[in-house]
């Protein structure tokens, strides 16, 4: 058995499923199990990649837990004083 990973689009779906109901008993069809947990996996995935990507040519910068922590508690502390007013 071979496994292939087919997309297709919204509007041709019913169109494929009616063509290739003949063979139903020599094509098994499933859903994308990241797709149900996660419909926006894939897009993750890509910018996930993408990151990896920009961190190790040195495009961006990734900040150390230490940098991290001192700038999130900057953030909230200027978020509070905006909006304590």
């Amino acid at each position: 058995m071979q496994t292939l990973k087919i997309s297709i689009q919204d509007n041709f779906l019913q169109d494929f499923l009616s063509i290739i109901e003949q063979y139903k008993d020599k094509i098994k069809i499933e859903e994308d199990e990241n797709l149900l947990l996660d419909p926006y996996f894939y897009e993750r995935q890509k910018q996930l990649q993408q990151d990896i990507k920009d961190i190790d040519s040195g495009k961006i910068e990734m900040l150390s837990q230490e940098q991290y922590d001192k700038e999130i508690n900057n953030f909230f502390t200027k978020l509070k004083t905006k909006y304590a007013n």
